[in-house]
């Protein structure tokens, strides 16, 4: 593994984003390797080598100081404590205001994005039909961005992103959960302080160069 860092990704996972967004946040260069979500039985996901690396066979995977790493909100702590020096730090020096934004990182990690996961979703259309499934998907989404868009308006100072003047990790977790909203159906036009903020993360050079549409294994128009 030596130096080099590796991440193992999918275009479009949202969990994968995150951590792509952290990583360009903090200059860190990275080798990307793509993992094929719908390649099937014992190939992408499942095949032998990344499941000796990820026995859960999930992204993402971050090889990273010698170390084998997975599950986005470790990774994120993890660059963030390792790489204080490198960019502007993802979490408030002041103890409420971090629990303010973990508070909302677990809003999108444990409410709102499980209910969305492709293994998720294709059990419940599996048991209850596509439309059914569609619509199951976009009630629970739009639960959580509710819940989201109360605890951030409330919080709100003034600033650009979802505490104030600086990036934080809320702001890391949010943007990738407003693309996968928008992909199920729901707009994020409904929930305006969030969608605000998402409008000013897109301006910002770490967060463009992590989103989905750059990534080397996404489908490119007319292929």
């Amino acid at each position: 593994m030596g130096d080099s860092v590796i991440l193992y990704s999918y275009w479009r996972s949202s969990c994968a984003y995150r951590v792509r967004i952290a990583l360009h946040w903090k200059g860190i260069e990275y080798e990307y390797r793509a993992v094929d979500l719908n390649a099937g039985a014992d190939a992408g996901q499942f095949a032998g080598e990344y499941r000796a690396l990820n026995p859960s066979t999930e992204v993402p995977t971050l090889c990273i100081d010698g170390q084998v790493l997975a599950q986005s909100v470790a990774i994120c702590e993890y660059l963030e404590e390792t790489h204080r020096g490198r960019g502007v730090s993802l979490f408030p020096t002041d103890a409420v205001a971090r629990a303010q934004v973990r508070r909302a990182v677990e809003l999108i990690n444990s409410g709102i994005q499980p209910l969305q996961n492709a293994r998720v979703v294709k059990r419940v259309r599996e048991l209850a039909g596509a439309g059914a499934q569609a619509e199951w998907t976009k009630e629970w989404i739009r639960f959580g961005l509710q819940a989201l868009e109360t605890v951030v308006a409330r919080s709100w100072q003034g600033g650009p992103y979802c505490f104030g003047t600086e990036v934080t990790m809320a702001d890391v977790f949010l943007m990738p959960q407003a693309y996968s909203s928008e992909r199920f159906g729901v707009s994020m036009t409904d929930y305006p302080t969030l969608n605000r903020i998402v409008q000013n993360l897109h301006k910002l050079p770490a967060f463009a160069a992590a989103h989905p549409d750059r990534q080397p294994d996404a489908p490119r128009p007319g292929a």
